[in-house]
């Protein structure tokens, strides 16, 4: 069993759900296709952003979903904690609900992701803010 593991930190974003599966296998895509089996594991390191798998063709999508979120947890709530804006806490509360981290399997060096899966960073602050996630892989590497 082999490990591996990196850090990559995302550009800086303004609200919205973005399609970063290529910037992921940028980031480990050498070091990815050594694996014959094995498992990546994402953890997003902040607390009002989120990772998901989701529709990867399809614009609407990331755009209905952030219209989804916005009603799920809008800033019109009477929050106690608003110290860092009215968007911070409904970004935490979203951040709990979709998730900071994923686990995809590595097929035959690949991620073995659906036909229309992609993975989402999904920024719920108005303001950009530069967001890092570590990335580990764990698995048996291929045979020489």
């Amino acid at each position: 069993m082999s490990w591996f593991q990196t850090t990559h930190r995302f550009p800086a974003r303004s609200k919205g759900c973005y399609l970063v599966t290529d910037e992921i296998r940028r980031a480990i895509g050498p070091e990815l296709s050594k694996y014959e089996v094995g498992m990546v594991n994402l953890f997003l390191q902040h607390t009002s952003a989120s990772l998901c798998l989701n529709e990867n063709v399809c614009s609407e999508v990331r755009d209905d979903m952030v219209m989804a979120l916005d009603h799920i947890a809008p800033e019109t709530l009477p929050y106690e904690h608003t110290d860092e804006g009215p968007d911070d806490m409904p970004g935490h509360v979203k951040s709990a609900l979709v998730g900071v981290s994923l686990n995809i399997p590595i097929r035959n060096g690949q991620l073995a992701l659906g036909t229309w899966q992609g993975i989402y960073l999904c920024e719920h602050r108005t303001y950009r803010h530069t967001r890092q996630v570590v990335i580990t892989i764990q698995g048996q590497k291929k045979q020489s």
